[in-house]
């Protein structure tokens, strides 16, 4: 009777510091996997120049901590291009930027209302030079701007990042952040690596199942 007595207390020991604690098992882990998409817009510069950068992304969310997906990006603002590096000096020619590759995040803590993770894009960039118009302007789009060269320039990106992210909702977190662009073999007229590689700050709304 006192063996079974003290069995059951440990029994129920035990079984009160396991409530509310996710099983491990060998084969099988009760840590869910999921996805999510993020809006993205980054603030950075260009041969000097600001430029706000769109971006949207999502993926595969592996256990709650490593996004594996992929990313776009592209600037929206006016980057102009100086007179010497025109390919068209008597039009108003701007540069568009752009990249698209993979996008990884390893998430720390994905459960606390606020934690953190590192990103990693890494994948390929292009510029061109087009001529940019006003609103108004394009009712009066000259056809002859398809014989304009527009310098196409491709090359590598590596860029790593942190961001501190807040869950806002279950399905829905708001995610300020920094991150440093690099690029390997930009050739484009008056564009070299140094003009395109800078620090963004950025700031991320993810909708999905986390």
């Amino acid at each position: 009777m006192k063996y079974s007595l003290m069995l059951l207390v440990l029994y129920l020991t035990l079984a009160s510091e396991s409530n509310g604690q996710e099983v491990q098992t060998l084969f099988r882990s009760s840590r869910p996997s999921g996805g999510y998409a993020a809006l993205s817009n980054k603030f950075t510069t260009i041969n000097g120049q600001y430029a706000n950068l769109a971006e949207v992304y999502g993926g595969w969310f592996i256990k709650r901590r490593f996004l594996l997906g992929i990313a776009a990006a592209a600037s929206t603002n006016e980057l102009k291009v100086p007179y010497q590096y025109s390919t068209s000096p008597s039009r108003n020619m701007s540069w568009q930027y752009g990249q698209l590759g993979l996008m990884t995040e390893y998430v720390f803590g994905s459960n606390k209302v606020i934690h953190f993770n590192f990103t990693l894009f890494s994948g390929a960039g292009f510029t061109v030079q087009y001529e940019r118009k006003d609103w108004d302007d394009w009712d009066d789009y000259d056809s002859d701007t398809d014989d304009v060269e527009h310098d196409e320039n491709f090359f590598y990106v590596l860029e790593p990042g942190a961001q501190l992210e807040l869950n806002v909702f279950k399905w829905m977190r708001l995610s300020p952040g920094i991150s440093y662009r690099k690029t390997f073999g930009s050739k484009g007229i008056g564009l070299n690596d140094a003009d395109l590689t800078d620090w963004s700050y950025n700031i991320s709304l993810k909708f999905g199942k986390f």
